[in-house]
């Protein structure tokens, strides 16, 4: 199975996983996510991927922090239409719902429910979010995905979001080891799709 890896930052693209991928660097937030993956799968359409995977940092309050977590559902936190009537999160008039899934899982990955958005959460904005983490691209990425009906894989690492944040560092201190957990879950990706055949 051919995979495509995406990346947002260099910062979180750490000497692990450069001895391992070589990901698309796609940008920070949903809107370059959104460009640039569409551009990444518009120049493979002949030959797509049959699966993207998405790396990278989150926040969380209640995850542990430096820990790998699969995404097994994503929301679009940004998304408010409900003045129209529709859900918070629902997209207008796209038929789907406010939370997607996704698939495939990877036995050995942590389960959690991410949240996507324009915006960096912290401190008590946590409170306003329902599911366990936090990130800027991945609803804007599976979007993308799926027009192209590639499935994604998400998995991030938990880097920030116990205390509050007061500047870069507070988002960096952690990513090397970040980098080194992303890189042994990349293992057990290829592991899984290698026994795939």
């Amino acid at each position: 199975m051919s995979i495509l890896y995406l990346m947002a930052a260099a910062a979180e693209y750490g000497p692990h996983l450069r001895a391992r991928i070589a990901p698309v660097m796609i940008g920070i937030g949903p809107v370059e996510a959104a460009i640039a993956t569409t551009l990444a799968l518009t120049e493979r359409r002949d030959t797509l991927p049959e699966l993207v995977v998405s790396l990278g940092s989150a926040g969380s309050r209640r995850l542990e922090q430096c820990e790998i977590y699969q995404a097994v559902s994503v929301a679009y936190r940004d998304m408010d239409a409900s003045a129209l009537g529709f859900a918070r999160g629902e997209t207008p008039l796209t038929g789907l719902p406010a939370t997607l899934p996704l698939a495939p899982l990877v036995p050995g990955l942590r389960p959690a429910t991410l949240s996507t958005g324009a915006n960096v959460v912290s401190g008590a904005a946590y409170d306003a979010i329902a599911e366990d983490m936090v990130d800027m691209e991945t609803f804007a990425v599976l979007r993308a995905c799926q027009f192209f009906g590639v499935p994604l894989l998400a998995l991030r690492g938990i880097s920030d979001g116990k205390a509050d944040l007061a500047g870069m560092a507070d988002w960096t201190q952690y990513l090397h080891i970040v980098d080194e957990r992303l890189a042994e879950a990349v293992d057990l990706i290829e592991a899984a799709n290698k026994a795939r055949g």
